[in-house]
């Protein structure tokens, strides 16, 4: 009986263990964001300025080229390898790209890639995600760290204007769009741009930013943000914009709509609304 017993305690002891080791591993696990999700054998496009192409999918590894913004590369092949930077992470591409008569092949970091990019009248429109930064939390008194997103525009090789804005945390990257649309009927812009990412469970966030682009300058818009959790709670925030039913002449109106029920299942919903004024150059809380 003894020894049944010593060995029930060892066997047990051995299972704790074994439970801790699978537990730290997946810890340490890094994982990549949906966002950063490349096909291979597609074109894309260089985001982050001078972006090191490595001779191994390893950032210790020699660097053997820098490509700049805009530079148009091949996906070979996706990686297994994955590097974690603040709240970005992604995996290792090996691509290929030509420069003159030379076509080169290497390695490059999927977060300096653009997550999406178009072109219109001339422009090359592109959205990545560029860093990660501390913000102070104000109702929480705390630091938290929030992905920093941009969008440029290049006309014949040249950077002419770019437009940065906060994406959230990595749990909000697991999806991401970016569209051009109509100018909506305001005064002297010649397109809209909506970048938006999202996360893929109840109770995560999607962020959208609407961009006006106007006289070569881009315009970023109050920044939308939805998310909600199954029928018991959403929040809601678009724009009503002139070329919009209720939308009004030279300005866009900011939507809120909030739903909770309460413990007795009765939802409670509380709407509000405020306008912008568009001068035909920038926007002002009428």
């Amino acid at each position: 009986m003894k020894q049944n017993s010593i060995m029930k305690s060892l066997l047990t002891a051995l299972f704790l263990m074994m439970l801790q080791f699978f537990s730290a591993q997946e810890e340490n696990m890094t994982y990549p964001d949906g966002v950063f999700g490349f096909e291979e054998n597609k074109p894309q496009k260089i985001f982050t300025d001078w972006t090191r192409v490595r001779k191994q999918p390893d950032v210790k590894s020699e660097v053997t080229d820098s490509l700049q913004t805009n530079r148009q590369v091949m996906i070979l092949k996706k990686e297994e390898a994955v590097l974690r930077l603040g709240e970005r992470g992604a995996n290792w591409y090996k691509i290929s790209y030509q420069k003159g008569d030379q076509v080169s092949e290497g390695y490059v970091w999927g977060g300096n890639l653009c997550v999406g990019y178009r072109n219109k009248n001339g422009y090359d429109f592109l959205f990545g995600l560029s860093k990660t930064v501390d913000r102070k939390n104000k109702d929480y008194n705390e630091t938290v760290k929030q992905n920093i997103a941009g969008i440029k525009v290049i006309e014949g090789g040249a950077l002419i204007d770019e437009v940065y804005f906060d994406t959230g945390k990595g749990e909000e990257m697991s999806y991401a769009t970016f569209t051009i649309e109509s100018n909506h009927k305001l005064q002297n812009v010649e397109l809209t741009l909506k970048a938006m990412v999202s996360g893929e469970a109840c109770g995560i966030a999607s962020y959208s930013q609407y961009v006006l682009f106007k006289d070569k300058k881009l315009v970023a818009l109050p920044q939308l943000m939805n998310v909600g959790d199954a029928d018991v709670y959403y929040h809601s925030e678009e724009f009503v914009f002139p070329n919009d039913k209720g939308g009004i002449p030279n300005a866009f109106i900011f939507k809120t709509e909030e739903m909770e029920r309460d413990d007795k299942d009765r939802e409670k919903k509380k709407r509000s609304s405020k306008t912008y004024l568009w001068d035909g150059n920038s926007y002002k809380l009428k």
